[in-house]
């Protein structure tokens, strides 16, 4: 199971912290040793979707680390200030350069073993023509049989394409959460 302690020093006053139980809770917590004031740690949402053309999905090509030069649905961190669909448009114009019409969320994963919840809409492609920012090598549409599924760069988007061509192919598109390990 994951766990962080990643804050050394209160946010509030600047002071160490030190991890506890406080008074009226399950778990140990970052406690502020001058304030007392309690920081939480919380799961990290990444967004993206799965944008379509025809019979066929947009992939990217990492240009960075983890899992450079492998290949991924358009998606990153959500920002502050944004919902999660915001974010997926946006991680989907940086990564990709394309234009997109947003459709519904497609796949809610839990993977809890890195502190993350990757949530994955689906999306229609209005037009071929795509612009891939610095952090894609390539962007590229590929159909069922083509994607290059052993290279990849997560088990999230292997398990979201698996759904969705699964679902396109019965005619009906559901929701899909999983835990993934």
């Amino acid at each position: 199971m994951l766990v962080p302690r990643a804050i050394k020093h209160c946010r509030t006053c600047g002071a160490p912290t030190r991890y506890l139980v406080p008074e009226g809770d399950n778990r140990e917590r970052a406690t502020c040793s001058a304030c007392g004031t309690i920081h939480y740690e919380n799961p990290t949402n990444i967004v993206g979707t799965v944008p379509v053309w025809g019979e066929q999905v947009l992939l990217c090509r990492r240009n960075i680390e983890p899992r450079y030069g492998l290949w991924t649905l358009p998606a990153g961190f959500m920002e502050l200030g944004e919902t999660t669909a915001e974010g997926a448009l946006r991680e989907t114009v940086e990564e990709a350069g394309a234009n997109i019409e947003l459709q519904e969320l497609f796949s809610v994963m839990n993977v809890v073993k890195v502190g993350q919840v990757h949530l994955y809409y689906r999306a229609r492609l209005r037009d071929t023509r795509f612009e891939p920012g610095p952090e894609t090598i390539e962007a590229r549409l590929f159909d069922e049989a083509e994607v290059p599924w052993e290279e990849l760069a997560f088990r999230t988007v292997k398990e979201t394409l698996r759904c969705f061509f699964e679902d396109r192919r019965r005619g009906q598109f559901g929701l899909h959460c999983a835990d993934i390990g």
